[in-house]
């Protein structure tokens, strides 16, 4: 009797749904999308209280696919990328209940050093947001970085204790990634690959290309790691290498220079790790080179400044394009962004104008002889183009650039760390390619800054979590193989 109520009430629900639905679809269409994805949002709130890590692999999937309420046409304020931000959101809530409930973070993680400098820079970003010269613009991107942190780094860290979940999480992104370069490539072959449609033709799921090439920079060193290991499967092995083969065309056709210049350095951080060079000697070395850089940057500068070669040729000029600060717009544009930055700094030197605020803020800060063609006034093109000036002109000396060069350092740090204590080859191969990947995106950093974003964020952040489990739990599992290597 009570299996037949339950089935009476089952049909009740779906034919109701069915003519509502069709209500909608004659009377108000403006509803009918949000009224059809009603189900999903139903079966993904079933399946985040029977399997949450399965909704973790569904957020890494729909983020590449992501596209945004403005490219819609449904907002020109609050910007969500749909589905992928709100399943974050709904992630965090559920996180922070279980977290003030019953505490689900384990002690080792919260009490490790990323950890404490990734709560650090958060704290911080509270601070500056309660002195912001715009406080709701900060609100808004200090709530965004939170469900971005949680999502992506806490609860990725519980999920990835477990070294098969770390590869499924991977794969799932990639495989979202490799969907949209497929799209993307086909659609710009159309254009017979020329450059100046590169920008855009990402459109509608990244807002240009260098942010596409930022994220396929960070996983070509993961996909030619697993195809590397031991003991993965044949089918995966396969599926990496198709991966491979997708992203590296790709990234090539994008004319992102930065992702190209990025892969560089992460083939540099191998090289380094095959002769075992020791991370404290490539600190030397990099603060000799700065020491070097201002001691002759006038004389550096003026050698800058006789190349004339733009980013409209063939790839040789393109990469010889990168140190054009004369006649390349986009370049020069950098170097606008870039000096506005410094002066917000000069005038914010404590506490910055506040998180978020940069692109609102700096025209006026804008020096005649360094506005290009493509400059703007009214914060519609984009921030300060640098993950260590932005952040800097925004919160400050001490919260915005000093605790990102101090995540960056420690997080290379503990990258080579691992690196020369892990025995077992395939966790070694797998931690050489997820330093090389994270190392790509802190080049990145040097020329734009995409972790406002959930492209961006999701495998940074989720880099950043596997090198926190990776230490924690799985190089003590190095003489285990079969723990570390199924799939």
């Amino acid at each position: 009797m009570l299996k037949l109520t339950y089935t009476k009430a089952f049909y009740l629900i779906v034919v109701s749904y069915i003519l509502l639905n069709t209500y909608v679809f004659l009377f108000d269409r403006g509803m009918f999308y949000a009224f059809n994805m009603l189900p999903l949002c139903l079966l993904v709130i079933l399946l985040a209280i029977t399997d949450i890590e399965k909704v973790m692999y569904l957020m890494a999937f729909c983020t590449p696919l992501a596209i945004t309420l403005k490219e819609l046409g449904m907002s020109d304020g609050l910007n969500l990328s749909l589905p992928s931000e709100p399943l974050m959101i709904g992630l965090t809530l559920l996180y922070l209940l279980n977290q003030w409930s019953s505490g689900v973070t384990p002690r080792e993680i919260a009490n490790h050093p990323l950890t404490i400098i990734i709560l650090v820079q958060l704290s911080w970003m509270a601070l500056t947001t309660l002195t912001s010269e715009l406080p709701v613009v900060s609100l808004k991107y200090i709530l965004s970085r939170t469900w971005f942190l949680v999502s992506c780094y806490f609860m990725a860290s519980c999920i990835f204790k477990n070294f098969n979940s770390i590869k499924i999480y991977l794969l799932c992104y990639a495989v979202a990634l490799a969907i949209v370069a497929v799209i993307t490539t086909v659609r710009h072959a159309a254009y017979g690959f020329d450059e100046k449609t590169a920008d855009w033709i990402v459109s509608p799921f990244y807002n240009d290309h260098t942010a596409y090439g930022a994220v396929l920079a960070m996983f070509i060193p993961v996909m030619g790691g697993m195809l590397l290991m031991r003991n993965i499967s044949f089918f995966v092995k396969v599926l990496c290498l198709g991966l491979l083969g997708i992203f590296l065309i790709s990234i090539v056709v994008s004319y992102a220079r930065a992702g190209w210049l990025s892969l560089a350095v992460s083939l540099c951080v191998l090289a380094t790790f095959i002769v075992r060079i020791k991370f404290r000697t490539i600190i030397v070395t990099l603060f000799t080179v700065i020491v070097v850089f201002l001691s002759f940057q006038s004389e550096i500068l003026m050698i800058l400044g006789r190349n004339n070669t733009d980013s409209d040729g063939d790839f040789a000029a393109n990469i010889e394009s990168m140190t054009n600060i004369s006649t390349d717009v986009s370049n020069m544009e950098r170097l606008n962004r870039w000096s506005s930055a410094l002066s917000i700094f000069q005038d914010y030197p404590y506490l910055g104008t506040g998180p978020g605020t940069y692109q609102f803020l700096y025209a006026p800060y804008q020096k005649s002889g360094l506005i290009t063609e493509i400059s703007t006034n009214f914060g519609n093109k984009g921030n300060a183009h640098s993950e260590y000036l932005g952040p800097m002109s925004e919160q400050g000396l001490l919260g915005g650039l000093l605790v990102v060069i101090a995540l960056v350092f420690y997080t290379m740090h503990l990258g080579y760390r691992l690196v020369y204590e892990i025995k077992e080859r395939s966790l070694k191969i797998f931690t050489i390619s997820i330093v090389m990947g994270i190392s790509t995106y802190f080049v990145h950093g040097f020329l734009n800054n995409f972790l406002d974003s959930d492209k961006a964020s999701v495998p940074f952040w989720g880099f950043l979590a596997i090198l926190l489990c990776i230490d924690l739990y799985h190089k003590k599992q190095a003489d285990k193989p079969s723990e570390i290597t199924t799939l």
